[in-house]
């Protein structure tokens, strides 16, 4: 099976350890990108995919194209252009401080591109992912994103789409609302935490997602909601984040087909090490499940044990094998040394 996701990969600007911006004079230089993040882990687990971006010319975005081709993503659909490397900044919370996120994307090569072939970008192709991130870059992203997925629905591929709000983002006169509920439109597969379903689609159910607490017959009900606005929706999953500190969560997910509601094993990560990316290692969990089990159920825990362990991986992307997160699927969590 052929994946293509399509996405802004960004330079990933990292405060050292713990610290406050500028608290020590550097930053720790890394690339990331939600869409980027799926199609690396997809390829850790041992499939074929593919990241479609645009990038600027420059050793910034060679260097890039070759972290990339290092976890074997294919890249051949990478086109440059005129603009820069997007950045964001990143400054990891502890205790009770939560992590903050800066984004320097203006004028990205990404931001400006109009066109994309995308006959040729979905030759050979089986599954499209994009997110919610994408369109909220700016207009010319938006139209290149409902390009990406009407041609996608044209040829019969498989669509993915984990709806990601990103407040900071949405800032050249459209709401996320007025946006995603017409790309979800095109979508066969919906991935999303509770927020995203509330701030991009304006599904409402009564939750407090800063409360750190957990009522499944909620997510049960806005999941519901979403499969009963959108009929093209072949299956809802929703990601369960319970956020004790920034460095004690709970972690489970549901999923909902219409026919069934299942939820998943629940883990307690303590000591985070990075959080960063946990939607996205899940998102590729699920499609590398869905791909690998024919049990609901097991496509679900591949899922959310791949994200589990993204949590102790510093970095955007989460570097584990099909082998470790089996192990921990079914039951291993001791954390005991391999010798």
């Amino acid at each position: 099976m052929k994946i293509v996701t399509f996405g802004e990969i960004m330079m990933r600007l990292k405060s050292p350890g713990h610290e406050r911006f500028f608290q020590s004079p550097g930053f720790e230089a890394t690339f990331g990108g939600g869409e980027a993040n799926v199609a690396v882990s997809l390829c850790n687990f041992g499939m074929d995919a593919a990241f479609v971006t645009v990038l600027p010319t420059g050793v910034i975005g060679d260097e890039c194209v070759r972290e990339l081709k290092r976890f074997g993503v294919d890249t051949s659909r990478i086109t440059r252009g005129e603009g820069r490397m997007g950045i964001y900044f990143l400054e990891a919370g502890a205790n009770q401080r939560p992590s903050n996120v800066v984004y320097d994307r203006s004028g990205s090569a990404i931001s400006l591109a109009t066109k994309i072939d995308w006959d040729a970008v979905f030759d050979g192709a089986d599954w499209f992912h994009i997110t919610g991130i994408t369109p909220a870059i700016s207009e010319s992203a938006r139209e290149l994103s409902f390009e990406a997925v009407k041609v996608a629905k044209a040829k019969g591929i498989t669509v993915s789409c984990d709806f990601n709000f990103r407040g900071k983002l949405w800032k050249y006169g459209k709401a996320a609302t007025q946006v995603m509920p017409e790309l979800v439109k095109y979508v066969d597969i919906g991935i999303a935490n509770e927020e995203d379903c509330q701030k991009s689609l304006g599904i409402e159910v009564d939750m407090d997602v800063q409360r750190g607490e957990l009522n499944l017959e909620k997510y049960k009900a806005l999941s519901g909601k979403v499969l009963e606005q959108f009929s093209n929706l072949k299956l809802m999953a929703i990601t369960l984040r319970e956020s004790v500190s920034a460095d004690t969560n709970g972690w489970s997910a549901c999923l909902n087909d219409r026919y069934n509601f299942y939820h998943s094993k629940r883990y307690e990560i303590g000591d985070i090490v990075d959080r960063v990316g946990g939607g996205d290692s899940f998102a590729a969990g699920l499609i590398y499940g869905l791909h690998k089990y024919v049990p609901r159920q097991d496509s679900l825990e591949f899922a959310v044990a791949a994200s589990c362990l993204k949590h102790s991986i510093s970095g955007d992307f989460n570097r584990v094998s099909v082998a470790e997160v089996e192990k921990l699927k079914q039951g291993d969590a001791s954390g005991r040394v391999q010798r």
